[in-house]
């Protein structure tokens, strides 16, 4: 039996467990599951050793054990997971999902992002919000909060400047929509931080 633990930005946590799968549940005998079971073996070779750089190949594999397993679908769980996984594993979604990692600060609409998935404003609106989780415009309202923590808590520019890289056309537009998200001022975020 293996045990482990992943530690994740507390600024940015709420976001990620809302966009991961809760569990992750893989048989034995599923395709798929060969692979994961070397890694699982690699990784007790490598605990039981004690040769150099252990600690490093440790921590890169159970990387590796994480991204395998969060990749890894059976044929009853892709049909209803939800979360940022399904959302990319979804052909349309993904191009949506792309359009805004790639250019965040843009205006966008609802409208935009369903003619980047090739999709009317509806049915995209629809997609999106079962397969992700959440309707495309909190996404991108969250989204756009998780990089300004990051911002806030490493670089320590300006508001206007945080507002300006992610979308918003004022430092008070920025502040009020990120005291709304996250229960209090970006000033005192990034003042909590340091």
């Amino acid at each position: 039996m293996l045990g482990g633990y992943f530690l994740f930005d507390r600024a940015n946590a709420p976001l990620l467990v809302k966009l991961l799968p809760p569990v992750v549940h893989i048989r034995r005998e599923e395709p798929g599951a060969t692979r994961l079971r070397r890694i699982v073996e690699l990784i007790g070779e490598e605990a039981d050793a004690q040769r150099l750089g252990r600690v490093l190949i440790l921590e890169r594999l159970v990387e590796v054990l994480l991204v395998e397993a969060l990749r890894f679908r059976s044929a009853s769980a892709a049909r209803e997971e939800q979360g940022l996984l399904a959302g990319l594993s979804d052909p349309a979604l993904a191009r949506t999902l792309r359009e805004i990692h790639v250019d965040v600060a843009r205006r966008w609409t609802v409208e935009q992002l369903a003619r980047a998935a090739g999709m009317s404003r509806a049915a995209f609106a629809e997609r999106f919000a079962r397969k992700v989780g959440m309707p495309p415009m909190q996404y991108l309202l969250e989204w756009r909060m998780a990089l300004a923590k990051d911002m806030l808590r490493g670089e320590h520019p300006s508001l206007a400047d945080v507002a300006e890289r992610i979308g918003y056309q004022s430092a008070s537009a920025f502040s009020t929509a990120f005291t709304r998200l996250t229960g209090r001022p970006p000033s005192e975020f990034a003042r909590s931080t340091d």
